[in-house]
């Protein structure tokens, strides 16, 4: 039988199962407690024997010792080991490991020089490590450190301390890893009880002992730590879109959550704790009255350019309201992950003038996260944990870019009015004479083609080259910018209007249906240019024409205003007419123009300007020269008459001369100012030869 199974196991078969015994052997001793090192196992041989006559006998052999040799092993647990969630910037983490001594004698362990046996994998640093237990040693400074001595199956636990980076990503991990030994192998694959191979690797841990028979062993543990986000506010803001009218409110509503996986926990404003809105006053308006706001509501009159931390904060609502910068509102001492804190809502009442710029509004929220660290958000954006903390509007308006730490301002429409005044220059809001409007007027002359054309006559040439040009004033009365409609919707026969916006540079005609646009700011005026020209000859002189300039708002269209800019054909109006008196009557009757008899000449002269109303520009007359030129045709009385002497006068005072010698046959009347609907009368006499 026995030569039979020989046969079937072979010869090579043999090695192979008293390899596999002994591996088995080695699992069964490393798996129970191990004879300690230095043990001495001794053997002595008994015997007992009869000698066959009822003796019995005993005889021992001699004592052979066996002393157990020293083996090295070790292990640090654990391995892929999961630490507790960590959060960024979070400090002093501890990764706690085991170093365990599996040989069978004491043994130290080393540890590499500036903590060189320790290993961060990802957003973390090392703050310190520890050896705690015996021989308690810090091992991240300058040189190699041994623990103290570990007995057989004992240990020491070593806290790898770790500051977490304050812009670790959530989801990111954070592995510590204590040694640098490859996995055991032969079917083992843990890192532990590895055989040290030569010099000292970059970042081992080994057993220091080198009587072993095994020689010094090294092992390998790792821990990771997830990071996750710490407490994370999102401040919302509720603002009306509008448009709101100037001088009511505006209602907003602001509410605080927790969107992080931590709870958000109270900071300290003002000397209150609690987690806090804190809302600026928007430019343009104030705080409004009869309010009830929450418990703990904080004011403050610091200028905006002082942060909120930096701010003085008041208890209570000052006397005066407008004076409040900031409104504190505390929403509670802490917010639960996944929660909101209770909405609240404020009022502030409009105050400006101007419609253009809408009310903008935003509101930052300020509380602690788990490790302390102040966080804080502004409205207006989706992104959690974003804002500058100073709550004071240099934050981008809707259609802009904020940066990493800004929300985004919402703005509220104000209802837009527009009104418009147009007039003479300078005075927009003139009136005419019925006390509008829209009947004041600009009054100016032309100078073309009235030249020596008696009253009655008409214009000799037509004003189609440079006409006449009137300055006109519109006014942005309305409540924001604007952009107006200008129209000539009166224009005489025979006329065009031309409208220039850039003080002549271009002009745009408007007459027959055209129409210009100007665009004016709140509360500003622009000068324009209307350019009227007489397109033929023909026009009666001393004669206005009427063109009515009308502008209308682009925002209230319905609102428009006039102005009239009236062309004259000449605007001084002379009128002569005479008397004869003759005192002789032996030549005729006593008005007969006879020989010897006087003609009393009388010139009557009027500014024919319309008047009337207040500050409408009309015309005047200045240094009118009446001239009286007896030898200039179609007179000829300097031929036929003798001059009178001292018997010329003017009834505005004018100064005249050629009144002083018989001879005269020139005379003129200097005046030097004659007002719109003003007139006078300058008389002189002459004697028929």
């Amino acid at each position: 039988m026995m030569s039979r199974y020989k046969t079937r196991l072979g010869a090579g078969a043999i090695p192979r199962l008293i390899a596999l015994l002994a591996i088995t052997c080695a699992f069964f001793m490393q798996a129970q407690a191990q004879t300690a090192g230095g043990t001495q196992i001794n053997n002595q041989a008994s015997a007992s024997y009869s000698d066959g006559n009822g003796n019995n006998f005993s005889t021992v052999s001699n004592t052979v010792t066996v002393t157990v040799a020293n083996v090295s092993g070790l292990t640090i647990t654990p391995d892929a080991g999961t630490n507790s969630t960590v959060v960024a910037g979070q400090q002093n983490v501890d990764f706690v490991f085991r170093i365990t001594n599996t040989g069978n004698f004491s043994d130290q362990v080393r540890f590499l020089a500036s903590g060189g046996s320790i290993r961060v994998v990802g957003p973390g640093t090392v703050q310190s490590a520890i050896i705690v237990g015996p021989n308690t040693n810090v091992f991240t400074n300058g040189a190699d450190v041994d623990s103290a001595a570990i007995a057989q199956n004992g240990f020491i636990d070593v806290r790898v301390r770790v500051n977490i980076n304050s812009n670790a990503a959530a989801g990111s991990t954070v592995q510590v890893i204590l040694g640098d030994a490859p996995q055991n192998g032969s079917g083992d694959t843990t890192y532990d009880n590895v055989a040290v191979s030569g010099a000292a690797s970059t970042n081992e841990v080994r057993t220091v002992s080198t009587a072993s028979v095994n020689g010094q062993r090294e092992a390998r543990g790792d821990m990771t730590a997830t990071v996750e986000n710490d407490a994370q506010v999102q401040v919302t803001l509720t603002a009306p879109a509008g448009p709101v009218a100037l001088g009511s409110n505006i209602s907003y509503q602001m509410q605080t959550c927790n969107v992080g996986q931590r709870a958000a926990s109270s900071m300290t404003l003002g000397g209150t704790n609690g987690v806090f809105i804190v809302a600026p006053i928007p430019a343009g308006t104030s705080l409004a009255s009869g309010q009830t706001f929450p418990a703990g509501t904080l004011y403050t009159t610091s200028p905006l350019s002082t942060p909120p931390s930096a701010a003085t904060w008041l208890n209570a609502a000052p006397g005066t309201l407008s004076s409040v910068t900031r409104v504190a509102f505390n929403v509670g001492g802490s917010i639960a992950v996944g929660a909101c804190a209770s909405s609240v809502t404020m009022q502030v009442t409009i105050t400006t003038s101007n419609a253009t710029t809408p009310i903008y509004e935003i509101v930052d929220t300020f509380a602690n996260n788990s490790i302390g660290s102040q966080i804080t958000d502004q409205s207006g954006d989706a992104v959690a944990n974003r804002g500058d903390s100073n709550a004071n509007f240099d934050e981008p308006l809707p259609a802009g870019t904020p940066t990493t730490t800004q929300g985004i301002q919402q703005q509220t429409l104000l209802q837009q009015l527009g009104d418009v005044l147009i007039g003479p220059n300078g005075q927009p809001g003139a009136t005419g004479p019925s006390n509008t409007t829209n009947d004041d007027y600009t009054n100016r002359s032309t100078s073309v083609g009235i030249s020596g054309v008696a009253p009655g006559g008409v214009t000799t040439a037509a004003d189609n080259v440079n006409g006449v040009v009137f300055t006109n004033t519109v006014q942005n009365r309305g409540n924001a910018n604007d952009t107006f409609t200008l129209t000539a919707p009166t224009v005489p026969v025979g006329f065009s209007v031309e409208i220039s916006t850039d003080n002549g540079t271009n002009y745009t005609t408007v007459s027959g249906g055209g129409s210009v646009s100007l665009a004016i700011a709140y509360n500003s005026s622009a000068q324009i240019l209307v350019r009227v020209k007489s397109l033929a000859a023909g026009k009666a002189v001393l004669t206005g024409y009427d063109v009515v300039v009308q502008a209308a708002s682009g925002i209230t269209p319905a609102n428009t205003n006039r102005t009239i800019d009236r062309y004259y054909t000449g605007f001084i109006r002379l009128d002569k007419t005479y008397t004869v008196t003759n005192s002789n009557s032996a030549l005729g009757g006593p008005n007969d123009a006879v020989p010897g008899a006087v003609i009393t000449y009388t010139i009557t002269y009027t500014n024919i300007a319309s008047t009337g109303g207040t500050n409408s520009s009309t015309l005047t007359a200045n240094n009118l020269v009446i001239t009286e030129d007896g030898t200039a045709a179609p007179n000829n009385w300097g031929t036929y008459t003798n001059h009178v002497v001292n018997q010329a006068t003017d009834s505005q005072g004018g100064t005249i001369t050629g009144d002083s010698a018989a001879t005269s046959t020139v005379l003129t009347d200097t005046i030097l100012t004659l007002s719109a609907g003003q007139s006078g009368t300058f008389t002189f006499k002459r004697q028929i030869k």
